[in-house]
């Protein structure tokens, strides 16, 4: 190395940043810490403090003095491309290499191996890629001259964003070069955490932290009783709260559904989630940047990095699964501002979500024996045919897969999957303590929503800030705070608003690959779109059916409204020959035939109620976790018993959730001469959670 006692690092930071430029308290002594060869560093500060000066400013020293580029292991491509422009505006030339620019990998490789790069982006997903193991990794693993791991909490077990791919990053770390120095950053870590974390860095860790309060926010939570209220509450505050900013949901229906609301009281937004293509979130993120939108309503696929300096509001339309998350995310607000606004809006199903979230982190012990099995005596699948072979969602399967990978249990070999001759024994112990931790973090969360006390000093010891205290700026302690009322006509306005909003009911095109003998491909006869009368549990009418099948009795408001979106659906279609039938249920109190003759009742249509009919013996259909098994189970337990009628179909169910018994049905009956089928339901399950 070469040695340069007397680096002038106020020159560097105002060269890079303006002749203004200051270093914030503990900046300095962070890049001085990472400078010397071999050092670990892991720095703890709170969002906005500005973590990423310190390793852009010390890739500018160490590449002036002669070192490699810098590797920098970050977990979404929206901050890979904050990254990337920031690296451009202070001289920098950094370069990423993700799963949206793989046509770029080649001119990258040559780059880094002519010396013309000075920082490389990768996802942690990128250390389990082959290509990139094979293809990118000799080049330049030896010539690496800092190597930086953002949002370093990830690492840790106990880590609220944990991920199995940054477990990767600890069997780096032990094989890394001694003199190579490593930082390590987040923004969210307690004493738990931040142990865990350091204890991976290294022995001789560095620990640079400090004080984790926000002096700009003002922090306030709200229960609400149902969607209604929050969406009331939404459209009569926001208005009031200058400048532009963030409304967190907990699924992609629901980022859809507040904007689709906002928009309709006069207020620009756009919904945002990892279902949208790479382009679109790329020009939302970019509007919002610019100040071209008032509200991005978001899941948590835009998270960590995500940089507005002048971002003045963050609302939470549901309570967040932990503190800790919350913290990070209500800190994207006011880094460069003295007032934003940081909201939770708590509702009644934040539980549930929650719980779902908790039961999908770690994959059941059971879940990962029955994947290790399936793939034992030299056996490699795909998971396609894993789906065939086990009763697991495609999701379980490919989270069960990598965490086996991470533990070097299983491999991948082009798209299949082997058993490696490790010995692999489940972690039951840790799985269930990381529960645990997850259910507590849960509670604390329901907790801050109680409290009556300081939030920010809350948020500040539920992370361990030694300085934790009062900030006399939050709902529970400043009168001029944002209230929890509502207007009750803006309620009510919202209900009928959510009244009028049905669930389209997508029909399916293709049969699951080898799922039923036969049946392969296109599917012959799809049905047509079909539509459900509401959300499970939304304050439109989904709480008001969901209590008349727990009842056995559907109230005469929702057969009428039902009645009346299925008229005003079908009403340009011809009226001749129309007819219901009804989805078989083995439950014998299970109102779906009382709805179907309901409706026809209501719409003065003939119905055949004795035309399919379960096989007895079956499985439920809620017991089955995937395409493929869902459509064996209802292909085994439905039989057409009767000559169908022809003419148009409305085939009336409850409940929707996979759609397969929808499609099966259909097929059966438009094999044997009915017209087309036209689904409906009047409640579509929830669904839609994001990463």
């Amino acid at each position: 190395m070469i040695d340069h006692p007397t680096r002038d690092l106020d020159a560097i930071l105002r060269r890079m940043l303006g002749p203004d430029a200051m270093f914030r308290t503990d900046q300095r002594e962070a890049i001085e810490a990472i400078l010397a060869d071999g050092s670990r560093v892991l720095v703890v500060q709170r969002t906005g403090w500005g973590k990423s000066i310190v390793y852009w400013l010390a890739t500018r020293v160490r590449r002036d003095e002669g070192h490699g580029p810098t590797l920098i292991i970050s977990p979404l491509l929206a901050l890979m491309r904050n990254q990337i422009e920031m690296a451009r505006r202070i001289g920098l030339r950094a370069v990423t290499v993700n799963s949206g620019n793989v046509q770029e990998w080649t001119e990258v490789r040559e780059a880094l191996v002519l010396g013309e790069v000075d920082v490389l982006l990768v996802s942690p997903e990128r250390l389990g890629n082959e290509l990139f193991l094979r293809e990118f990794l000799p080049s330049i693993e030896g010539s690496i001259g800092l190597f930086v791991v953002d949002e370093v909490h990830c690492i840790s077990d106990w880590g609220h964003d944990f991920r199995p791919d940054y477990r990767r990053i600890g069997a780096i770390l032990r094989e890394l070069p001694s003199a190579l120095p490593v930082l390590g950053t987040t923004a969210t870590a307690n004493r738990r955490v931040l142990d865990d974390v350091a204890a991976q860095l290294g022995t001789a860790t560095r620990v640079i932290t400090g004080p984790l309060r926000r002096t700009s926010l003002r922090l306030g939570a709200f229960r609400m009783r149902d969607q209604s209220e929050r969406l009331a509450w939404l459209a009569q505050h926001l208005p009031g709260i200058p400048g532009t900013g963030i409304v967190y949901c907990l699924t992609v229906a629901d980022t859809i559904r507040v904007a689709d609301w906002l928009r309709s009281q006069g207020i620009d937004a756009q919904a945002y989630h990892a279902a949208l293509e790479p382009e679109a979130r790329t020009r939302l993120e970019d509007d919002l940047l610019a100040n071209r939108m008032r509200v991005l309503v978001a899941t948590v696929a835009l998270g960590m990095g995500f940089d507005k300096p002048d971002l003045a509001f963050v609302i939470h339309y549901q309570r967040p699964g932990s503190v800790i998350a919350y913290y990070q995310q209500v800190g994207r607000a006011g880094r460069a501002l003295h007032d934003a606004w940081g909201v939770v809006l708590s509702g009644r199903e934040d539980d549930e979500i929650g719980e779902y979230f908790i039961a999908t982190a770690f994959p059941p012990v059971a879940h990962q024996q029955a994947v290790v099995d399936a793939l034992s005596g030299l056996r490699s699948m795909t998971v396609p045919e894993l789906e065939q072979a086990l009763n697991l969602s495609r999701g379980r399967i490919a989270a069960i897969l990598k965490v086996l990978e991470v533990d070097g249990a299983v491999a991948r070999v082009g798209g299949r999957y082997v058993r490696t001759t490790a010995a692999w024994e489940p972690d039951a112990e840790r799985i269930a303590a990381v529960t645990a931790r997850r259910r507590a973090e849960l509670a604390e969360m329901r907790a801050y929503v109680e409290h009556r006390g300081c939030l920010m000093r809350f948020l500040a010891e539920a992370l361990d800030d030694p300085d934790a205290g009062d900030c006399g700026r939050c709902a529970t302690e400043d009168p001029g705070y944002l209230s929890a009322a509502v207007e009750p006509a803006l309620v009510r306005e919202a209900i009928t608003w959510l009244r009028r909003r049905p669930m389209e009911i997508e029909p399916r095109r293709m049969w699951p690959p080898s799922a039923v003998a036969g049946l392969g491909g296109r599917i012959k006869h799809p049905n047509q779109p079909g539509v459900a009368l509401a959300l499970e549990g939304d304050a439109g009418w989904g709480r008001a059916v969901s209590e008349g099948l727990v009842a056995g009795a559907l109230p005469d408001a929702v057969l009428d409204a039902a009645a009346e979106l299925v008229r005003s659906r079908w009403r340009p279609r011809p009226a001749d020959g129309w007819w219901v039938t009804v989805v078989p249920s083995g439950d014998p109190g299970d109102p779906t035939v009382a709805l179907a003759r309901a409706l026809a009742d209501r719409l003065d249509l003939p119905i055949r109620d004795d035309l399919l009919r379960l096989r007895p013996g079956g499985e439920p259909q809620r017991a089955m976790a995937n395409s493929v098994q869902q459509l064996r189970n209802v292909h085994t337990s439905v039989r057409l018993d009767a000559e169908p009628s022809p003419g148009p179909v409305l085939l009336v169910d409850t409940r929707v959730d996979s759609r397969w018994t929808l499609t099966w049905t259909g097929h059966l009956l438009q094999s044997a001469g009915a017209g087309p089928v036209h689904p409906f339901a009047l409640l579509q399950a929830l669904a839609g959670t994001d990463d």
